[in-house]
């Protein structure tokens, strides 16, 4: 990990359920080499937290909607989190 690594907790409201959300979320931490998970949440909503540079991190949520038609974030709740040492992976959770 990092020395400037931080982790952040993102909830997101709109259209972000049923237009692929979790799986460009997933993508985009991997290819920004960010670690953590995404989850829809019963309300139509989805959470995420993401560890990395913050640097990195920055850049998550503009790659999860870029070039989508479908995607809408209209509202997101933000704030930082402990580090998980020994997370190695991002994960999508709720199948």
């Amino acid at each position: 990990m990092e020395k400037n690594s931080i982790r952040c907790r993102y909830h997101f409201y709109g259209t972000v359920q049923g237009v692929g959300f979790r799986y460009r979320a997933k993508y985009a931490a991997q290819l920004l080499e960010l670690t953590g998970w995404v989850e829809n949440q019963w309300d139509g909503s989805v959470i995420g937290e993401v560890q990395g540079p913050v640097e990195m991190i920055h850049r998550w949520v503009p790659t999860i909607s870029a070039g989508s038609q479908w995607i809408e974030i209209e509202h997101m709740d933000q704030k930082q989190m402990p580090l998980v040492p020994d997370e190695r992976s991002f994960t999508i959770r709720g199948y």
